[in-house]
């Protein structure tokens, strides 16, 4: 089971920290110490899990197998599947477990670290495309007044008013409109606010609950809704006025932004908001049109406001 390292006197000596798998296993023991999100955990593991997987397609069990060319030849494979994005987020965990490898001196002194040598997949810079506010509004005329309905429409509302999902129900201030987002990027906590619409919404689900669950987006079963649930009752409501493109719930996080920064709200405060820690993930989200500049530039002209 574990990695094949020496003989000795013709007896076959195994050391477990050359074992790809044991290896994958600690690193994500080391992730989930440090208090890192659910998300991210699930994030890692499943791409971890992939690249296990093609390793084993080559009979390759040990770290110590691992070359730069193997790893580039992992890249050009998962290129053939995935998009852009998709390239640099298998490349992203596989980088970052090496590096721990390395940090933490598990493998030989002689072992060379072969990600090093090489370079992160291109990632594309273009603008996401947001759903569009005339979809969400065709969406919630979809939300009858019953259970199913009234939930569905406050989390559409939840989610466009403030660009997060993952919300704690004790963590919701109704009065004030604030929440607190504990699980967001690297658990670093951060305030994020509901308008007085998404607050009524959000008072007319609750009056259902009768549960005990500390998640404020519940499934049927009272559990928290996953963002592979969230994905299906979004899909199940496009499907019934017929919307070409399926929305997801990154779609209205990047409605949120794009929204956001239209109606004047600062940029570094948008930054704070999402909970980004660079202002390049946040380019992304920001898919401004033309009109959007012309619209920036009459608001602020130097000439027309100075002068």
């Amino acid at each position: 089971m574990c990695a094949l390292n020496t003989q000795d006197q013709g007896i076959i000596v195994l050391l477990q920290q050359d074992y790809l798998p044991i290896l994958i296993e600690s690193f994500l023991i080391d992730r989930r110490s440090q208090g890192l999100s659910p998300g991210t955990i699930e994030f890692y593991t499943k791409k971890l899990k992939y690249f296990q997987q093609y390793c084993e397609g080559f009979a390759l069990t040990q770290a110590s197998q691992l070359t730069s060319n193997f790893i580039r030849r992992y890249i050009l494979e998962v290129s053939e599947t995935h998009n852009p994005g998709g390239v640099h987020a298998c490349f992203r965990p596989l980088r970052t477990m090496l590096y721990w490898i390395e940090e933490e001196e598990i493998m030989p002194p002689e072992w060379k670290n072969p990600i090093r040598r090489v370079k992160a997949p291109k990632l594309p810079t273009d603008p996401i495309e947001p759903i569009q506010i005339e979809e969400i509004q065709q969406l919630l005329k979809t939300c009858q007044n019953n259970y199913f309905g009234v939930r569905d429409k406050a989390m559409m509302l939840g989610l466009l008013d403030t660009g997060a999902r993952n919300i704690n129900l004790e963590d919701v201030d109704l009065a004030t409109g604030a929440v607190m987002i504990r699980q967001g990027k690297g658990r670093k906590p951060r305030m994020v606010f509901l308008g007085r619409k998404t607050i009524r919404a959000i008072r007319g689900y609750l009056r259902y609950r009768k549960d005990n669950s500390p998640a404020l987006w519940i499934s049927t079963q009272g559990e928290r809704m996953t963002y592979s649930a969230l994905r299906c009752f979004l899909r199940r409501r496009a499907e019934r006025i017929g919307l070409k493109s399926i929305p997801t719930p990154h779609d209205f996080r990047r409605a949120f932004a794009l929204v956001m920064l239209r109606n004047g709200v600062d940029i570094f405060a948008l930054q704070k908001l999402m909970g980004h820690s660079d202002l390049q993930i946040l380019r992304r989200y920001l898919a401004q049109t033309d009109q959007d500049i012309h619209t920036a530039h009459m608001r602020g002209s130097p000439v027309d406001s100075n002068l």
